[in-house]
């Protein structure tokens, strides 16, 4: 019997939702297939726990999670509590101190849910976005002067470490040698940001050399966009920083149908700490409490878990049982379908044990 400790925060708006359902999901999961388990422990952490105790976790939360073989969490942010406190309160501060730089979000028309691109099919946007998880545009470098003053000054620092875009290239392309087009895209914004982003364009090509069987481009971001969206099909890997990749993936969700079946995991890939799996489709606090949540993304980033803990059969089994549900266009709102977040989940643990899935 292989046994995995799994820290669960749900945390903040539609996220408790979406991890009890996805947990039912690993649950069920355990049962069909009889040796694995999942051990799971909840931790009340996030906009509640602030405002009893004035800030997001405990101060010994890194240490307390340290010990679990994975992290499941749900979403964080709320009306009353400022995005910066949330945001560092919380996420950041477990994604940079167990040194999850690599954010990989898998992006993908599932069966029976829609695109908003005109005549495009399953098939024709199959993308993995490759985001730089700790350091760029949200280092945190920075600060501000002569504050309510006019002369007041805002800074705001990105840096760029050669071992920081080194190893997040090294993966991206990796990642895209493994992957059936062996096909990787460079985003930066050289041009305008002759620095940072010039370096980035420097150890991309030193960096290819590792990989001679990896065909590789590279693209400016704003004309990313346009790729994306009108050009779908050519693109498989890509690899940008973490401001640029936080924005194209939620592009690429849109684009494939909702941000509701968009997953994410943020990935230590020398395994020194526990990585942290996420939907990225934030609290959504105008559908908290209503019950139709899509919980997709969190079985999709459940299977993502599962796959880094080497789990591979777990994983495409459940993969395979949310595109058997959502081929019968059993679906929550926000794709178009009726159905609630219950409904879907149920529908999951029935696939699970289904003798076809």
């Amino acid at each position: 019997m292989r046994e995995y400790s799994i820290a669960a925060i749900p945390a903040d708006g539609i996220g408790p939702e979406v991890i009890a359902a996805g947990v039912t999901a690993l649950e069920s999961l355990a049962r069909r297939l009889g040796d694995v388990k999942f051990s799971v422990e909840t931790f009340d952490w996030g906009s509640a726990y602030y405002r009893k105790h004035g800030a997001m976790m405990p101060a010994d939360g890194l240490a307390t999670l340290k010990k679990f073989d994975a992290i499941y969490f749900g979403a964080v942010g709320a009306p009353d509590v400022p995005d910066h406190i949330t945001l560092w309160g919380l996420r950041l501060p477990i994604c940079q101190g167990f040194d999850q730089y690599a954010n990989v979000r898998p992006t993908r028309i599932l069966p029976g849910i829609t695109s908003p691109l005109r005549h495009a099919e399953v098939g024709d946007l199959d993308w993995v976005i490759v985001r730089e998880n700790s350091e760029g545009e949200y280092a945190g470098c920075g600060g501000r002067v002569h504050r309510g003053l006019p002369e007041e000054v805002g800074t705001e620092v990105a840096i760029f470490t050669r071992v920081g875009v080194q190893r997040i290239m090294r993966y991206a392309f990796r990642l895209a040698q493994s992957r059936p087009r062996k096909l990787l895209t460079v985003v930066t914004k050289s041009n305008a940001q002759r620095h940072g982003m010039v370096m980035w364009d420097e150890i991309a090509e030193q960096v290819s050399k590792e990989f001679p069987d990896v065909t590789w481009d590279k693209m400016l971001v704003d004309a990313m966009t346009v790729r994306m969206t009108l050009k779908p099909q050519s693109l498989d890997t890509i690899v940008a920083t973490n401001l640029h990749a936080d924005i194209l993936s939620d592009l690429a969700g849109a684009l494939a149908g909702s941000l509701g079946v968009a997953p994410t995991a943020n990935i230590d890939p020398e395994r020194r700490f526990p990585s942290m799996f996420e939907p990225i489709h934030g609290s959504a606090f105008d559908i908290t409490g209503k019950g139709i949540a899509n919980p997709v993304a969190s079985f999709w980033t459940a299977s993502q878990m599962l796959d880094h803990l080497g789990e591979a059969e777990a994983s495409a089994r459940l993969m395979r049982a949310v595109e058997k549900v959502t081929g019968a266009g059993i679906t929550t709102p926000d794709v178009g379908g009726t159905a609630t977040t219950k409904d879907v989940t149920a529908a999951v643990v029935e696939a699970i044990h289904s003798s076809n899935v």
